[in-house]
């Protein structure tokens, strides 16, 4: 019989993930050995990004034969490398997106990591969570805390980190009106993040139930994707990896205001207007990953706020499934795979 100890999930044939047999395949694989710096974790839980769907389906092109996605892993430390100090045999621990970096670039120097030309990813370019066991490099993995489900923890590890590094990237004034495009698993706790801080919010998303979510969570207003905002933002995230979206935001912003763009993968963005959209100081921004620095702030200020985290659960032996519901938007807030 399987188990989630057994192996991984591997994309064995990228390709749309409601295709039989679809792009993962189960393979049967023993623990890896970590390495010198490396931690070996055992996975109790591993959220599932839209970056794992892009990977499933071939947007993003796999930088390892027959890949595990996964880059939002809770689990516990079963060994060690001789040269890891930051983790001990026991300990809880967070796996994340940013996997390795060269650490003497001009950007590693310059506190700009996650531009370093070397960086590795965790689930792109190494193995990820959708398995038993996974190893990182010990010093880009988060010391968890003990109290909180590994459910709710697993998608601060990424949807709650790049969503806060997409909040700075759009500088919105204090009390601002935010506008968020797209409202899943980033921008569900961004938006927490955002209201705690004393802005205010306007969201925009296509589900009914995204929309009613928004709404619960604080938002003053929650429309459809191509509504016009209450009154011009201050500011704006794009989650949805819509291309088309962005002219529609851009006009939406008020004078001086900023789209931060939050995905990794976006659909080509159509001819823009200077006048419409750019015009009177407007700012088009892109999110690119994050620096450990990022990580460590998220987690402390999540800490304090502790965000709602809308989750639907599925067991490790049903990827394939969640991947074809966030491929569908049949998931509301974030998809989380626990371990049998």
């Amino acid at each position: 019989m399987r188990t989630v100890r057994d192996g991984a999930w591997v994309v064995a044939r990228p390709g749309p993930v409601d295709a039989g047999p679809g792009p993962l395949e189960w393979e049967r694989r023993p623990p890896p050995v970590p390495g010198e710096t490396e931690i070996l974790v055992e996975v109790e839980a591993c959220g599932v990004c839209r970056t794992d769907l892009h990977l499933a389906e071939g947007d993003l092109p796999p930088r390892v034969p027959r890949c595990t996605p996964g880059h939002e892993v809770v689990g516990r430390v079963t060994s060690a490398g001789a040269g890891v100090r930051e983790f001990a045999v026991g300990d809880r621990a967070g796996v994340a997106w940013l996997a390795g970096v060269c650490g003497h670039c001009r950007y590693c120097r310059s506190g700009r990591e996650n531009l370093c030309p070397g960086s590795t990813y965790t689930g792109w370019d190494r193995h990820g969570g959708y398995a038993g066991f996974v190893t990182a490099d010990a010093r880009f993995a988060y010391r968890l805390p003990e109290g909180p489900p590994a459910e709710e923890l697993a998608p601060l590890l990424c949807a709650g980190i790049i969503g806060h590094r997409a909040l700075a990237r759009a500088e919105l004034p204090p009390g601002g009106l935010l506008g968020i495009y797209g409202f899943g698993a980033s921008a569900h706790l961004t938006a927490q993040l955002a209201l705690a801080r004393g802005a205010r919010l306007a969201v925009f998303t296509r589900g009914a139930a995204a929309r009613e979510l928004a709404r619960e969570l604080g938002a003053g207003f929650a429309g459809d994707s191509y509504d016009p905002p209450p009154e011009p933002l201050d500011a704006a995230i794009l989650f949805a990896p819509v291309g088309e979206l962005v002219p529609v935001a851009l006009a939406a912003l008020d004078r001086g205001g900023t789209l931060s763009v939050a995905g990794i993968h976006l659909t080509d963005i159509p001819a823009l207007n200077y006048q419409q959209h750019l015009f009177q100081e407007r700012t088009l921004r892109s999110v690119t990953a994050n620096t450990r620095t990022d990580g460590h702030a998220f987690l402390t200020e999540a800490a304090h706020v502790r965000p709602t985290v809308r989750v639907n659960r599925y067991p490790m032996h049903r990827a394939d499934a969640a991947l074809a519901d966030l491929a569908a938007d049949r998931v509301t807030g974030v998809a989380v795979l626990l371990a049998e």
